[in-house]
């Protein structure tokens, strides 16, 4: 992330901050669009973008689509006498799409009309977050803090890609993503939690059921999953996260398919442009196998307009052939991307305009070959608007 300007009007800085109550090195500042004051003490940060993208994904099961990603979030924070309510709202219109969402070969999760998707990314829901959290100073540097609401982020996993400085200008979804985040939008959550500047012990009760296709509404919340989640920043520079989850039924297809997930991730920010990040995954289906899961990530500000992104992911997938009459529904295969990219970046006042593009290439077994091709590659090109960071 390039060096915050302390001076610019309407910003806001908040540092370690990520998706849910996560957290990141305290070096990764976010800075907010527009503050308003709101009067005793109380104040409104906005923060957002518009994404539109053209990607061109080859092969046999490749295809080609412009589309428009898109996010609005804003928060209000009150501070008390001995601690602080904050109340967080997260909304895209992502919705517009078809449920079939975007082309992203060897992406695999979630269903579109009826069927389940692979080899594409589905759209987000309208509202991404509706949650609110309460801090209680409990001592010096101690904070008890309690968070929750129909629609949330459990103590689960990284900070969403989204919401990570490491993947700021990749226009794609990780193929990885049902590995390590898919859980950032719940319908029903609550968790607990204690932190000091440098660590942070949660737990979370949450609906294990991932968003269905119908994305416009609020689905039924429930608690019928949990999550512990630790996190340690041995400076401003690093942050280190291991979590383990039980959900219940993630998947609308597999009724009676539990998940046992444990993660772990490893942030860096120098707080002078270079961030980055490196994770692995195990998803231990009860009944069914263990997939495991690495990703790694970086954004490179070389300066105040150029910046160079890419991301590397290695994963065991066995969703690739749904179908259950084909010989190779069920068959675990391991597949690598490579993705590079450039973003050229523009301020204007309080938004900032990037314009790039990416590439990527995969690794894959040969029996891969008569369904994606000897090498299928991956093209894509942007505009980024965004308010704030």
């Amino acid at each position: 992330m390039a060096e915050p300007d302390a001076d610019h009007p309407g910003m806001d800085h908040h540092g370690g901050e990520g998706s849910g109550t996560s957290r990141l090195p305290a070096n990764e500042i976010m800075r907010h669009g527009a503050m308003v004051d709101l009067g005793s003490d109380a104040t409104l940060m906005l923060h957002g973008f518009v994404w539109p993208v053209y990607t061109d994904q080859t092969g046999p099961r490749g295809d080609d689509k412009f589309y428009v990603q898109s996010m609005a979030m804003a928060t209000v924070e009150k501070p008390f006498e001995g601690g602080k309510l904050t109340l967080r709202t997260m909304m895209s219109l992502e919705p517009a799409m078809r449920h079939d969402g975007y082309p992203n070969l060897f992406a695999t999760g979630e269903v579109a009309y009826g069927e389940p998707l692979v080899d594409r990314q589905h759209p987000h829901d309208l509202f991404m977050e509706l949650a609110g959290k309460v801090d209680f100073d409990i001592g010096e540097d101690t904070t008890a803090f309690l968070y929750g609401g129909p629609v949330g982020e459990p103590a689960l996993g990284p900070s969403a890609f989204m919401h990570r400085a490491s993947a700021r200008y990749n226009p794609e979804a990780p193929i990885t993503h049902h590995w390590f985040d898919s859980t950032h939008i719940t319908y029903g959550v609550i968790t607990a939690g204690l932190g000091g500047p440098q660590w942070q012990i949660e737990a979370s009760a949450f609906r294990g059921r991932e968003p269905d296709e119908y994305r416009w509404n609020i689905e039924s919340p429930k608690l019928d999953s949990w999550s512990v989640r630790a996190s340690f920043a041995p400076s401003p520079t690093w942050l280190l996260q291991a979590s383990y989850g039980q959900i219940d039924e993630p998947e609308e297809l597999h009724g009676g398919e539990d998940e046992h997930r444990t993660t772990a991730s490893v942030h860096y920010n120098d707080g002078r442009g270079l961030s980055a990040m490196a994770a692995f995954s195990a998803k231990n289906r009860q009944p069914g196998d263990t997939l495991t899961a690495w990703l790694g990530e970086v954004n490179w500000d070389i300066t105040g307009r150029h910046t160079l992104f890419g991301r590397v992911e290695n994963v065991k997938n066995d969703e690739l052939f749904p179908d259950h009459s084909d010989p190779l529904h069920g068959t675990p295969f391991r597949v690598t991307k490579f993705q590079a990219g450039y973003a050229y970046r523009l301020p204007l006042g309080p938004v900032n305009v990037a314009l790039g593009g990416s590439i990527s290439a995969f690794a894959k077994p040969d029996a891969l070959d008569p369904y994606y091709g000897n090498s299928p590659m991956g093209y894509t090109v942007f505009a980024r608007f965004s308010l704030g960071d």
